[in-house]
């Protein structure tokens, strides 16, 4: 079924292309701009003048004339994060920023929809838990490994394969926003793809699959071809763990995703 949903037509596929660059700048720009904030430790956010998204929606201003009350907070939260994605923070903190900015980007999504789906409200909650973990220094306790939520499912398993090779071996050092964001891009195909059909999850998967392409790059840039090779084989090894559970059958009911050194011990 997988592969049928993402075959697309000759005369679809530049729409789709033009779609995908759309949304690639879209989420690049953000970073961007981010990026632009100075990053001294002087810039780095303090938690006790930082004001609550929800209870001083008062002193948000709007983007836009018509923004509701709800993208405000979103944008807000927004905001907040983006100290934790400058380059002087650890990678740690810039991967969960990112993939945090990832949630609210589809919540807002969402939210612009009038969606009642139970996936936006999911995503400001993993969004939300991110932001404060930032806050309070206390992003250890965040496991890198996630599973998917069960308003998704396990779909593209040799790009959930890649993700999860490149997480064990520390290639959110390498490129923790491409990481971040490939990630929630998987988990928001296959919602799409549940909710209504393949012709809605095609382009979040390209997406997936572009930034997975270029944190792999950027990985094998910074390490030695004995490093290269062990990374393929994990690559391999977690796609043959994967691909038995890939939801054909297009109902998203999450996925515990078990990492393979677990699996190792195991076999042990």
């Amino acid at each position: 079924m997988l592969k049928a949903a993402l075959n697309t037509s000759a005369c679809t596929q530049p729409l789709q292309a033009t779609l995908l660059g759309l949304l690639l700048l879209s989420m690049a720009s953000l970073a961007s701009a981010a990026d632009n904030i100075a990053t001294d430790t002087t810039q780095i956010v303090n938690t006790k003048n930082i004001v609550d998204c929800r209870t001083d929606i008062e002193t948000q201003t709007p983007s836009y004339k018509h923004q509701s009350t709800p993208q405000r907070v979103l944008n807000c939260m927004i905001k907040q994060l983006q100290p934790y994605q400058q380059k002087d923070q650890t990678a740690r903190q810039q991967y969960l920023a990112y993939k945090a900015q990832a949630w609210l980007n589809y919540a807002i999504h969402q939210n612009s929809m009038n969606s009642r789906s139970p996936a936006g409200p999911m995503a400001v909650d993993m969004a939300e838990s991110i932001l404060q973990a930032l806050k309070n220094d206390t992003t250890q306790d965040i496991a890198l490994q996630q599973d998917i939520p069960t308003t998704s499912a396990l779909m593209r398993p040799d790009l959930w394969a890649t993700l999860s090779a490149l997480k064990d071996s520390d290639g959110i050092e390498s490129a923790p926003r491409e990481m971040a964001f490939s990630e929630v891009a998987l988990i928001w195909a296959a919602t799409n793809q549940c909710e209504r059909g393949w012709r809605e999850s095609g382009i979040h998967f390209r997406m997936a699959d572009r930034w997975l392409e270029q944190a792999r790059e950027a990985y094998v840039n910074a390490h030695d071809s004995q490093t290269n090779v062990a990374l393929e084989q994990a690559i391999v090894s977690y796609y043959k763990q994967y691909a038995p559970l890939d939801a054909s059958d297009d109902v998203c009911r999450g996925q515990i995703l078990t990492p393979l050194n677990n699996n190792k011990k195991a076999d042990n």
